[in-house]
């Protein structure tokens, strides 16, 4: 279940990046939460981000919908 949100979260930001090789997910399993820590080129932030956090808001609401069995998931912006 993790890989389709992986999958999901690689799907829409690749496009929106100028490095889109850069973007890489590392998935950290905890007790409560499962994290998405997604990591992209620094001069894409602020594609990813968007202004006020609109993008990245708009990632979040689409990932957090996504059914997953037992754990709540959390998706982080690193560079």
């Amino acid at each position: 279940m993790d890989l389709d949100v992986q999958e999901l979260v690689l799907t829409i930001v690749k496009p929106l990046t100028t490095d889109p090789d850069s973007v890489k997910i590392d998935v950290v399993a905890g007790e409560e939460f499962t994290e998405f820590h997604l990591h992209v080129a620094e001069q894409d932030m602020g594609r990813v981000i968007g202004k006020q956090g609109r993008i990245i808001q708009a990632i979040r609401t689409l990932v957090y919908s996504v059914p997953v069995a037992g754990k709540k998931i959390r998706l982080l912006v690193d560079k």
